[in-house]
């Protein structure tokens, strides 16, 4: 054989190879291993997105690779208050915004709700007061801070720092609302919506929510097929007739289809904690070098490695000692004096920045002292309340109309929305959920072996306590807020001499040292809590999203 034939057979046989791999690929893909049915085929009855890769970085977040850690071991306990007792958790990967939420971020959501429920309306104003952070966190009765009460939400100058004012609710609520953006833009981007999509749902006030769509796509912009449908060409003049057949042939964009992204919410304390550590950069290879006390490398505030002219620079924004919040000004000064704008120092390992200083941040537990590792040590979190959606009589999920909003009036008087129109109604799971299940059996388990009457040092088999308050477990005062006659409210504080704890279900952990606290709260294993309705100038919030899949991604580089 020569030389140019054994090349013509070398080539077939390569091309050969390649024609059979690709096949076997595309057979694999596109073939049920269990039937052997076709995917997405006319002759097929089941649809399914072959092309998925794997889920894209959420926006503004970075990726956050999940393992086990030592949570609550802390340096320095002064306090001694058994509030940091060290057990070991597992945290699944996961996505955290990069620096915390700005009042930038905060404005556009702001604006997005006086444009979509004008606070003019008598049924909507409440959603847009309710939203509003609480600038008069700033006073202080012997301080001259009249300048960030009146600036720092809205003026310029202040567009990149780390809001605050906002509660624990509030955060929660703009989360919500966050996961709604972005999931309708993303629809868009892919063609799924029309590129006008935002700006006419806005203009006709039937905004966009993911569950409704999801549940009932004819109700979602409150029926308006022009958007639902609108996006592929293909779609867009099409009979009615034909329109109805989209509702029931998979064309519409469920979990299934990838589109769908996971939520934004806030991080569970665990998951702020880790990712605050930064244990990352501690290994090389398979050796672990040290103990960190901080986000940073090192027992000490200031930097110490890098380039030469910034030794000696704070790497973070906190109070340095009794009347020092950033240092006599010149070279050796912090940079700030309250907040700072986001990005001021370095990031941790993983690319996040102010995970110390700056402002403390919410997270999504309850507050109990002690953390039951005993019962959990995986993706830990207490404050579980499991719903469901509401079901009309004729089995389709209730909506709540244009005129409809749930309100809810806090312990403070200030009255929330916690269902918007457009959204499906949620009720508490019930014993058609739970009967006979061993891993969960009540809707709110935010007591679990650790406030309920199984956990009083009172409980007895035979004797109910559960009508006696003052033999609870956590005895908070009981304040309450009800409405008279005239709309008013009236407020009546528990004036009680017996409560001994302020530790209740509506007490959530807050993580992180701030502008205002010594260096003392950097340390990412510090945990205070707050009542989750009230605000302070020094508690903000960022968001995180669960990460799907497999554990292990290509990490992008932090951004400077």
């Amino acid at each position: 054989m020569n030389k140019k034939n054994l090349f013509n057979l070398l080539v077939t046989l390569g091309l050969g190879v390649a024609f059979v791999s690709c096949n076997t690929s595309e057979s694999f893909s596109n073939r049920s291993r269990g039937t052997g049915s076709l995917f997405n085929s006319k002759d097929g009855v089941f649809e399914v997105n072959t092309n998925y890769k794997e889920q894209e970085t959420p926006i503004g977040t970075v990726p956050i690779e999940g393992g086990t850690f030592t949570m609550g071991r802390v340096q320095d306990d002064v306090m001694h208050d058994w509030n940091n007792t060290p057990n070991r958790q597992h945290v699944q990967s996961f996505y955290m915004d990069e620096t915390e939420v700005t009042n930038l971020m905060y404005l556009e959501y702001l604006e997005w709700l006086k444009r979509v429920y004008d606070p003019s309306d008598d049924r909507y104003r409440n959603i847009y007061i309710g939203a509003l952070p609480d600038t008069l966190v700033w006073r202080n009765r012997l301080g001259f801070n009249e300048v960030m009460t009146n600036n720092y939400l809205r003026h310029p100058a202040y567009r990149n720092y780390p809001v605050v004012g906002v509660s624990w609710i509030q955060a929660v609520e703009y989360s919500n609302w966050r996961t709604e953006r972005v999931t309708e833009n993303l629809l868009i981007q892919r063609g799924i919506f029309p590129r006008e999509a935002v700006q006419q749902s806005v203009a006709q006030k039937t905004p966009f929510f993911t569950e409704t769509y999801e549940n009932t796509p004819k109700d979602a912009y409150n029926g308006d097929e022009s958007l639902t449908l609108g996006g592929p060409e293909s779609q867009r003049n099409l009979k009615l007739a034909e329109r109805d057949s989209l509702y029931t042939g998979g064309n519409f964009q469920q979990r299934n289809s990838g589109n769908i992204p996971p939520k934004y919410r806030l991080p569970t304390e665990a998951e702020w904690e880790y990712a605050a550590l930064g244990l990352v950069g501690i290994r090389n290879y398979n050796i672990y070098r040290g103990r960190k006390k901080y986000p940073w490398d090192g027992q000490y505030t200031r930097q110490r490695q890098g380039k030469k002219n910034r030794y000696g620079d704070q790497l973070a924004n906190f109070k340095q000692a009794s009347g020092d919040y950033g240092g006599i000004a010149g070279w050796s000064d912090d940079g700030a004096d309250i907040t700072a704008e986001i990005k001021s120092y370095p990031p941790n390992d993983y690319g996040l920045y102010d995970m110390a200083g700056n402002v403390a941040e919410w997270v999504a537990d309850v507050y109990r002292p002690i953390v039951d590792d005993e019962f959990n040590d995986f993706n830990y979190y207490r404050g579980n309340v499991y719903t469901k959606n509401a079901i009309a009589e004729d089995g389709t999920v209730t909506v709540l109309g244009l005129d409809e909003v749930e309100y809810d009036t806090l312990s403070n008087g200030k009255i929330i929305a916690r269902t918007l129109p457009g959204e499906i109604k949620k009720v508490p799971i019930d014993e058609e959920d739970t009967y006979l299940r061993t891993n969960f059996s009540e809707s709110d388990n935010r007591n679990y072996r650790d406030g309920d009457k199984l956990s009083s040092r009172y409980y007895e088999s035979f004797n109910d306590i559960e009508g006696n308050p003052t033999k609870a477990m956590y005895n908070s005062p009981t304040h309450k807020v009800t409405a008279n006659e005239d709309g008013t409210l009236k407020r009546e504080y528990d004036k009680s001499t017996k409560r001994k704890t302020l530790v209740d279900d509506n007490v959530r952990v807050y993580k992180g040292g701030s502008w205002k606290d010594r260096a003392y709260w950097l340390d990412p294993a510090q945990r205070r809590y707050f009542p989750q309705d009230m605000a302070t100038d020094h508690i903000g919030f960022r968001n995180a999203v669960s990460r799907v899949g497999n554990k292990f991604t290509k990490f992008k580089k932090p951004t400077n």
